[in-house]
């Protein structure tokens, strides 16, 4: 891979769709050895505010590419671009 993209879960504990989340990115990540991250979106008002209704919400790069719910196809053809 060329290009070494980082992805970014932006969520909160207790959240099933988080986990669910965590589950793919950890997935497709440790596949294609891609770097990833979660953060809680309560250690930020700017976070929180931003994407409260929103999560988990899913970065590439810092760029939103998901929310509610992961796509692995979708987060598959994003890293391979």
């Amino acid at each position: 891979m060329d290009v070494m993209h980082r992805i970014t879960l932006l969520g909160k504990p207790g959240c099933h769709l988080c986990a669910d989340a965590r589950e793919i990115i950890a997935r497709v990540a440790g596949e294609l050895g891609v770097p990833w991250e979660e953060v809680d979106i309560n250690s930020s008002d700017e976070l929180r505010e931003r994407y409260w209704e929103m999560i988990p919400v899913t970065l590439i790069d810092g760029v939103q590419h998901d929310f509610w719910r992961v796509s692995e196809d979708r987060l598959r053809a994003a890293l391979a671009a």
